[in-house]
């Protein structure tokens, strides 16, 4: 069975490339257009791993991060910061893995293939 990717990202531009990205590196994907979508779909489709964009409308990535850290049944869940905005926020953990916009295919797939072969 394909591992599962939630991408979450309010430019509907980006949230297009990843997931045809994926879907053709042979993940199955499903989408969400801000942070309260995608705290819900996280919820009921329990990803093996999640791209999270950090300035959404209605919660941004900072908070769907510290809200979804809270939960016990998705808190093994890695996470891949992509996002067009500065540094790491200070509520996310040091070793968070951020990949700035605009990011090499290649290596946005290393990382995915990493972390979804550790689990």
């Amino acid at each position: 069975m394909a591992k599962k990717i939630l991408v979450i990202d309010d430019d509907p531009e980006i949230v297009k490339y990843l997931v045809n990205l994926f879907q053709d590196n042979g993940y199955q994907t499903i989408a969400a257009y801000d942070g309260v979508q995608g705290f819900d779909l996280a919820k009921s489709e329990k990803p093996d791993l999640i791209t999270l964009d950090m300035d959404m409308p209605q919660r941004d990535g900072t908070m769907f991060y510290v809200k979804f850290r809270k939960e016990p049944e998705l808190e093994h869940i890695p996470i891949i910061v992509i996002s067009g905005i500065g540094g790491r926020p200070p509520a996310m953990k040091k070793d968070m893995v951020t990949v700035h916009k605009p990011f090499e295919p290649a290596q946005l797939l290393s990382l995915v293939k990493d972390f979804i072969e550790k689990k």
